[in-house]
Parts: structure tokens; C-alpha cells; sequence
């Protein structure tokens, strides 16, 4: 009996296999701009000399003055970045001097306010590392939303069209939802000297716009 009950779902199972259509393989995307209203960027007070504890208390001492003309700014968020002290060697391959570095990384949507704030910061003997530019996650999560909902209807109408072409239904088999989005980090320079000793001048910023790209790819089934 177990072995007819065996024999009967194989059977099953082949007249499955043999009433599947063709498979076939699509994908389509949409790309919407989405505003970069959030900017991010690193400043640090870099300072060299022979005694590491005396490099210690100089760049804890600018990133202290700096600490509190940001907190001053209720519209920038700010958090302790990264932190280096390493030896700088010379040519017989002895310890030379050293040089420390502190990092800050600020926080916003204003750019106004970010853009007065770094020069402001340059004025007091820190450098910008980098600024990027990028949508907020409510930005990036509203725009990818815009964008999935154009990448589906675009999988569809492209199923549809090979349906119709082979004048046959078909169903959905398989489907992937990537998202990507792309931001270019803004060049940045150091502060020089005559820069510093000039009144502070605001640092231009154009938030311009990031490219949200939604891929769906699948695959759907002809019906015989």
C-alpha cells in the first residue's frame, strides 16, 4: 500500500513538472532624485612635537573650544570621531616626533548653519576633513518608496508585454526588490594661516541631489 501511495505522488508530481510553462527572466528599475538635506561632516585638531603628552593637552584643548561653539548651535548634533597619535620616523627608521589627531563629526539639516559653523571652526586652528552630503532617512525612505512603486509597475507592464507577445497568461515565479542610492562627497581644503587670522567666512555648500535607484527583477511563468 505504501509503495502504490509512493507511486501515485510521483505520478503527481511529473504531471506537475509537465504542465509548467516557460520561465523567463526580468528585471526593470526607476531612479527619482531625492534632496540632500542632511549634511555630515568630520573636522579635527591635528597638532606635531616631540612630547606625546604635551600634543595631548594642545589637541584636547582646541577640540574642548570647539566642543563648546558647537554646542552653542542647537540645529548641529556633534559626537567624538576617531583618535590617533602615531610616530612619525625618519630616515634611520628612528621615532622622529609624533603627530596626534581628534576627530568631531557633526550633524545637520541646516546648511546654513553648518556652512557658518566650519568657518568659524577653521578660524580656531581646526581643519575640515570631509563634508557629504546625503538625503535624511525620512528623505531616502519616502523616495524609495516613490521609487519601488515605479520599478513594480514597470516589472509588471514588461511581463505583461512578453505575455502578450506570446499570447499566453502568466504568474509571478520569483521577485527581488534592490534599492541603491549614490551621494559625491564634497572636496574640502585646509585652513591657511591668513584664513585663519581673517574674520570667518562661511564655508559654501550646494546640498544638490542624490540619484535613489529602485531594481526589481524576477521571474514569471507562460501558462501552456
Amino acid at each position: 500500500m505504501k509503495k502504490k501511495s509512493l507511486t501515485l505522488l510521483a505520478a503527481a508530481l511529473l504531471s506537475l513538472g509537465a504542465q509548467a510553462g516557460p520561465l523567463v527572466d526580468l528585471s526593470a528599475n526607476a531612479s527619482l532624485p531625492a534632496a540632500n538635506d542632511l549634511i555630515v561632516a568630520t573636522v579635527y585638531a591635528e597638532a606635531s612635537g616631540n612630547n606625546p603628552a604635551d600634543l595631548a593637552r594642545k589637541v584636547n584643548q582646541d577640540i574642548g573650544e570647539a566642543l563648546k561653539l558647537i554646542k552653542s548651535k542647537s540645529s548641529i548634533s556633534a559626537k567624538s570621531g576617531q583618535q590617533h597619535t602615531y610616530p612619525v620616523y625618519g630616515q634611520n627608521q628612528k621615532v622622529e616626533n609624533w603627530r596626534m589627531r581628534s576627530e568631531i563629526m557633526l550633524e545637520s539639516k541646516d546648511q546654513a548653519g553648518v556652512s557658518e559653523l566650519l568657518g568659524q571652526l577653521q578660524q580656531m586652528r581646526l581643519a575640515v576633513g570631509n563634508v557629504v552630503q546625503q538625503p535624511s532617512p525620512a528623505t531616502r525612505r519616502t523616495v524609495e518608496d516613490a521609487a519601488t512603486r515605479e520599478a513594480i509597475a514597470a516589472f509588471q507592464g514588461r511581463a505583461k508585454l512578453v505575455a502578450e507577445v506570446f499570447g499566453k497568461p502568466y504568474k509571478i515565479k520569483q521577485l527581488q526588490i534592490q534599492q541603491n542610492g549614490s551621494h559625491a562627497p564634497v572636496p574640502m581644503f585646509r585652513a591657511s594661516k591668513g584664513m585663519m587670522a581673517a574674520e570667518a567666512a562661511p564655508m559654501p555648500i550646494e546640498a544638490g541631489e542624490s540619484l535613489i535607484t529602485t531594481t526589481v527583477s524576477g521571474q514569471i511563468e507562460l501558462a501552456d
